[in-house]
This record gives C-alpha cells, sequence and structure tokens, in this order.
C-alpha cells in the first residue's frame, strides 16, 4: 500500500501539471487567432494602399497622369459645392450624378416592367419560351450604344433615347433570369397545384414568385449594373446633363484630375446600387 501511495503521490504532480498547461494553450491560440473581420478591413486597407502607391509611381513616371494628392485637392473643391448651376451645361457634379439616376431609374423600371413578368411566361409555358428563344439570342449580344440611334431616330431627342438605350439594356438579364428560376422549379409542385385545381394566380403566389425570386434578383443586380454602364457611355454621345457628358466635358477642358473624380464617383454610385439591391435581396428572401 505504501509503494502504490508513493506512485499516486509522484504521478499527481504531472497529472496536475498537464491539465493547467491545457487550457492555457488553449486560451494562447484563441488569443494569437485575430478575428475574420479583423482580417477583412487589414487586407482592404492593404490593397487600398497598394492602388494609391502604384497610382502615385504611375503618376510620377506616366505623363500627364495626376497623381493622387492633386486628384484629391481637385475633389476638395468640386465636392464643397456640388449643386452649383451656372448654366444648363455648368452644373455641378451632384446634379449631373442625380440627371443620370432619373435616367437610369425610367429606363430600368420600365426593363422591370416588361422583362420580369414577360421572364415569368417564357418560363411558364413551353411553347411561348420557343418563341421567345431566337430573338433573345439575336438581340441579346448586341451593344447597347447600338440602340442610341435607333432611339434618337423614333424619338427626335436625346434625353429619351439614352432611356430607350438603357430599358433595352436592362432587358435581357431580367427576362433571362427570370425564366430560369421559373423552368428550375420542381415539376411535382406544379402538379400538385394542378390537382388540387389552383387558379393561376395562387400558383404565382404560392409557388412561383418565392421559389424564382432569387433567380430575378440576380437579374435585376445584372440590369442594374448594365444601365449604369451605359448611361454613361451614351451621355457623352447624346450630351447634357449627366455624369457622362461631364466627364466628356472636362476631358474637352483637359482637366484630367475632374476625370479621375468622375470615375471614382461613377464606380461608387455603382456599388451603392448594387449593394441596396443586395440588402432588398436579403429582406425579402424566402430562404
Amino acid at each position: 500500500m505504501s509503494a502504490l501511495a508513493a506512485v499516486r503521490v509522484r504521478a499527481t504532480p504531472g497529472a496536475r501539471g498537464g491539465a493547467a498547461k491545457a487550457p492555457f494553450e488553449a486560451t494562447a491560440g484563441r488569443r494569437a487567432q485575430a478575428p475574420e473581420w479583423l482580417l477583412d478591413v487589414l487586407a482592404c486597407l492593404v490593397g487600398l494602399a497598394a492602388f494609391v502607391a502604384l497610382w502615385a509611381l504611375i503618376a510620377r513616371f506616366g505623363g500627364r497622369i495626376p497623381d493622387p494628392v492633386t486628384v484629391w485637392s481637385a475633389a476638395v473643391k468640386i465636392f464643397a459645392h456640388p449643386f452649383y448651376s451656372k448654366g444648363p451645361n455648368d452644373q455641378g457634379i451632384g446634379w449631373n450624378v442625380l440627371s443620370s439616376l432619373r435616367r437610369v431609374g425610367i429606363g430600368f423600371g420600365l426593363a422591370a416592367l416588361v422583362g420580369i413578368p414577360l421572364g415569368f411566361m417564357i418560363g411558364r409555358w413551353r411553347f411561348l419560351s420557343g418563341m421567345a428563344a431566337p430573338i433573345i439570342a439575336l438581340l441579346k449580344p448586341v451593344s447597347p450604344l447600338a440602340w442610341l440611334p435607333i432611339g434618337l431616330l423614333v424619338f427626335k431627342a436625346a434625353n429619351p433615347a439614352a432611356i430607350y438605350a438603357i430599358f433595352v439594356c436592362s432587358l435581357w438579364p431580367m427576362i433571362v433570369n427570370t425564366a430560369v428560376g421559373v423552368r428550375q422549379i420542381p415539376q411535382d409542385y406544379l402538379n400538385v397545384a394542378r390537382v388540387l385545381n389552383l387558379s393561376e394566380w395562387k400558383v404565382f403566389t404560392k409557388i412561383l414568385f418565392p421559389a424564382v425570386l432569387p433567380y430575378m434578383i440576380t437579374g435585376v443586380r445584372l440590369s442594374i449594373g448594365v444601365a449604369w454602364l451605359v448611361i454613361v457611355a451614351a451621355e457623352m454621345l447624346t450630351g447634357g446633363v449627366g455624369i457622362g457628358f461631364w466627364v466628356w466635358d472636362e476631358w474637352n477642358n483637359l482637366k484630367v484630375e475632374h476625370i479621375i473624380i468622375a470615375i471614382f464617383t461613377i464606380g461608387i454610385v455603382g456599388l451603392l446600387l448594387e449593394q441596396s439591391l443586395v440588402l432588398l435581396a436579403r429582406r425579402f428572401s424566402y430562404t
């Protein structure tokens, strides 16, 4: 008994030491690991710093490209009075952005009113899908700006022609994605609806719409991105008030720093538009 007690006494300190060391090592490991959000923020900051450094390097050895400090100074002056107005062709960048957003909103809204219901019908009825398939395949690859002269011919004015070009280019992503979402619905769901003798409205509200909503939101996101790209190019060609015309006017005035400011403004507005649609998709998600 004395020998066994001695073994227990000798084993106890080691066991206690190991048991005390294990929680300490686990705690140290948890403390050494940085939170994921901190790593994401750090990666973003490092990427932006690398971008600005590369930009400064190119500006120093690349000729007439203004450096980041020059662009920042010009941006402070521009955004100090973004909504000034000195005539129809001399307005602040704020008015130009709002004019572009108004055209995008009208063209995109009309495309949603036409494209989403048409996508539901094309995905729902096979004969209609067969009718629309060659037309969509033929017209979808056409450059959006190719529709601008048709709009000028029909409407005889630059503003409705630009809205028409946005309408056409925003139409295809919503039609295609909505139709694909309808086709992905299991046939068993529709068979059950047929057995229960549900009306077409019940089928749409209880089966089609909840299942197709993610595809529809994807089409809307693609459409708003394309529409924002198109309006800049369309306004360069048509003139008037708008961020595209503002870019072209600053180029004519050889103010390259203002063009770079407009590029960042266009990117930030496009990012905000896309993120707002992402939040909308999460808000109305059925999952």
